[in-house]
C-alpha cells in the first residue's frame, strides 16, 4: 500500500475514486444544465487511518469505498430507501454549488476534513466539511451534511440487511 498524506491507498482504492470523480454525465438521461449537479462524492475520514469515499449519483446510486480496497456496492438495486437518500442528497446539493470552488485537483483530505466533491457538466466543484463545526450561517453546508448522514446510515442499514440475508442462506 502507497501512503498518502497519512491515509495508507491501495492502487484500487485511488483507481476507483478517480473513475467516479471523472463519471460522465452522459451515463445519466435529462435535460442537464451547465451547473446542474447529478453525482456528489465524499471523501469520509474515519478513526483507525480509514478513510471512505462515498459516491452518490441524481439516479440514486450509491455506493462506499474505503481506502484498504474495500467496498460496498449494489445496494441501490435493492433498496428502495438508499436510492432515496441518494438521490435526495445529489439533488439538494445544487444549492452548495454557489459556496464551492471548481477544481481539477482531487487530493485527499487531511486530519477529519471531508472532502466534498459536486460533478457538473461544466467540471467538478469542491467545498470541504468540518463535521460538528458547520456554522448555521451556512443552511447549505447543514443540509448537504444531514443528507448525506442520512445516506451512510441507510448504507449501514443496507449492509446489515446483506449480512442477515447473508447468514439465514448459509444456515
Amino acid at each position: 500500500m502507497a501512503t498518502v498524506d497519512r491515509y495508507p491507498v491501495t492502487q484500487k482504492y485511488l483507481m476507483t475514486r478517480n473513475q467516479a470523480l471523472n463519471f460522465p454525465i452522459d451515463f445519466f438521461k435529462g435535460n442537464f444544465k451547465k451547473n446542474d449537479v447529478y453525482g456528489v462524492v465524499i471523501d469520509i475520514p474515519m478513526p483507525g487511518n480509514v478513510l471512505s469515499t462515498m459516491v452518490c449519483f441524481i439516479n440514486g446510486a450509491a455506493n462506499l469505498y474505503f481506502n484498504n480496497g474495500g467496498e460496498y456496492t449494489g445496494a441501490s438495486q435493492k433498496y428502495r430507501t438508499l436510492v432515496q437518500a441518494a438521490h435526495n442528497l445529489v439533488a439538494v446539493s445544487n444549492t452548495l454549488l454557489p459556496k464551492c470552488e471548481k477544481t481539477t485537483m482531487f487530493d485527499l483530505p487531511r486530519g477529519r476534513v471531508h472532502n466534498v466533491f459536486l460533478l457538473t457538466k461544466s467540471g467538478v466543484y469542491k467545498t470541504e466539511f468540518a463535521p460538528g463545526v458547520i456554522p448555521e450561517d451556512q443552511p447549505e453546508k447543514r443540509t448537504v451534511y444531514v443528507l448525506y448522514q442520512k445516506v451512510l446510515n441507510e448504507l449501514r442499514n443496507c449492509q446489515l440487511k446483506d449480512e442477515l440475508a447473508n447468514s439465514k442462506g448459509n444456515n
